[in-house]
């Protein structure tokens, strides 16, 4: 029995995983969080709730980073093609007087729907005649920036601001195609490149200020 004790005593002390756990303690303190909850959560209660409970806790986190490091910016006047990227050729575009344009590096889900909402709602001080939604960068849309962009969309066209989408890749343009968001703004108003895009835009306002000046 001494023997089988010593035994397992060191294979206890090789499963323990000591230097994972020494290691982990050196990373961020939301990571050490998850490891001591499911510590004191499998030791007072079982197994099953310790990993359920800290795989939750592990979500949260996560989506918490995401929607940090997901940045939007605002831009108008001109506008860099190449900024954000490693290339060394720059291409700078007129953006029109009464163009927005809002740039969202990350994915588009919902804690970064509501993000752009309220950026949108403050960035700018004149309601413009076209916003432009760089989506270059977003790899992914949920359920709730599919309907955010929705209720962009339906409220811009009732405010007489023509939405135009720029970037959208493939993954993206089929989840808007079957939202029929597509439908909505029509296939013109989505791009495959930025100069597209403000080219696109710049022609509206100029369309929409020769027309004013018709009727006066």
């Amino acid at each position: 029995m001494a023997c089988l004790a010593a035994v397992l005593i060191v294979v206890s002390y090789n499963m323990s995983g000591w230097r994972t756990v020494r290691s982990i303690l050196k990373n961020p303190k939301s990571d050490v969080t998850v490891l001591a909850v499911t510590f004191l959560l499998t030791v007072i209660f079982d197994l099953t709730i310790a990993i359920e409970i800290g795989l939750l806790l592990a979500i949260i986190l996560f989506l918490r980073r995401v929607m940090e490091n997901t940045q939007i910016r605002a831009y108008s006047g001109q506008l860099d093609v190449a900024e954000g990227t490693e290339s060394t050729t720059h291409e700078v575009l007129d953006v029109a007087k009464g163009v927005e344009v809002y740039e969202i590096d990350g994915p588009f889900f919902f804690g970064v729907a509501t993000k752009f909402d309220e950026m949108m709602r403050t960035s700018m001080a004149e309601k413009p005649l076209v916003r432009i939604i760089r989506m270059r960068k977003v790899p992914f849309i949920d359920a709730t920036g599919v309907h955010n962009l929705e209720i962009l969309i339906q409220s811009s066209q009732k405010d007489g601001i023509d939405v135009v989408l720029s970037g959208v890749n493939e993954n993206v343009h089929r989840v808007l195609e079957h939202a029929n968001v597509e439908r909505m703004i029509g296939q013109r108003n989505i791009c495959d490149h930025i100069t597209r895009a403000v080219t696109l835009a710049n022609s509206i306002v100029a369309e929409r200020r020769s027309e004013h000046q018709k009727t006066e």
